[in-house]
């Protein structure tokens, strides 16, 4: 009864979060009913955001060159390689290295994710950083591929990759899956070579297109996700890819001074890693509320938020676990270098 009274007295709130990014069928009776997926609730959303994002992306188009938004429309990314001159390039992965700022640690199975994050005062005393940061063939791809004109979250980015089982478990980013159910964006510039078998990242091609056996997969697995009260990013098996006619998933084993800029509504993983391997990049990625028509609405016009996207978070999750709200997600590990490996601060 208390849950019933619960959702009566939250209804608007679930209601109003259909025209939002929320994703999870577990937490809004609205999104994450049965009933209404059957009846293509879940369908809908998935449509009204591709139509929305279309709508953004054209007025953003004069940002990139042609072959670029043809290698999106086909691929659902974009490749770059030596994107930065090569004495700047040296110097950036220099400033990198020997970067030593507060940095905190995701774990998820036998992988880590440590993020780096790379504020105004930071980025201050990093000139090749700064210069790169600033750069268009960086920051234009990111806006068209992700259909706003706002910056993103950026920070370096390490992968620690351990092949060997652990009792969490396998990596569950190694799965094949979409981040949702809307197009996003994420970026990769790598500061080294990314061998085959050291874990890289892997995008089934095309995949991001909105077909009607795409669509179909959708609705199924939504109805599915509201039974079993499950997550919206969604995994997919070799078998669905068949289904969905879709290809084998390519592997970016690219060298150093490559970027990546990927739409993650496409079906995407980190490769399997045969070794214990690091991985260090430059990361941004991007999600506004996908129903938005605006492509200009940017929370870094906010005064201290600029630069800080990727701290902001942070601040409310400590917030969070000091009051009993949320559990750690994020664990702060100290000042150590990206690649440095640290103990693990998980409890």
């Amino acid at each position: 009864m208390a849950l019933k009274l619960k959702d009566i007295l939250f209804s608007p709130w679930y209601a109003i979060q259909i025209l939002t990014g929320e994703k999870a069928f577990s937490s809004n009776p609205i999104i994450g009913s049965e009933a209404l997926n059957r009846r293509g609730l879940h369908v809908w959303r998935v449509k009204a955001a591709a139509r929305m994002v279309d709508y953004r992306r054209r007025k953003l188009e004069h940002l990139v060159a042609p072959a670029d938004r043809q290698a999106y429309a086909e691929n659902g990314y974009v490749e770059k390689r030596d994107l930065v001159p090569a004495d700047q390039f040296r110097q950036l992965v220099a400033e990198i290295e020997g970067l030593q700022v507060p940095a905190r640690e995701m774990y998820e199975g036998n992988a880590v994710t440590r993020r780096t994050p790379l504020t105004p005062e930071v980025v201050a005393r990093l000139p090749a950083v700064k210069a790169f940061l600033e750069s268009p063939e960086w920051t234009n791809l990111i806006r068209y591929v992700g259909g706003f004109d706002v910056e993103p979250v950026i920070s370096v980015q390490t992968i620690f990759a351990d092949a060997s089982p652990m009792e969490k478990g396998k990596d569950p980013q190694t799965n094949l899956h979409m981040d949702t159910f809307h197009s996003t964006v994420k970026a990769w510039f790598f500061l080294h070579d990314v061998p085959t078998d050291e874990g890289p990242f892997t995008y089934v091609k095309g995949s991001h297109r909105l077909t009607r056996r795409r669509l179909a997969w959708h609705k199924r697995r939504s109805i599915l996700a509201a039974r079993k009260h499950g997550g919206g990013a969604f995994r997919l098996t070799r078998e669905e890819l068949k289904y969905l006619h879709l290809p084998e998933p390519t592997v970016f084993s690219v060298p150093a001074n490559t970027l990546v800029v990927g739409d993650t509504f496409g079906f995407h993983a980190r490769g399997l890693s045969a070794r214990p391997s690091i991985r260090v990049e430059i990361y941004a990625s991007q999600r506004p509320n996908p129903f938005l028509p605006f492509i200009h609405l940017d929370t870094a016009a906010l005064p201290f938020v600029k630069g800080r996207k990727q701290v902001i978070p942070w601040i409310f999750e400590d917030l969070g676990v000091k009051l009993g709200l949320a559990k750690r997600k994020w664990f702060p590990i100290g000042n150590p270098r990206p690649g440095e490996p640290v103990p693990s601060a998980r409890r």
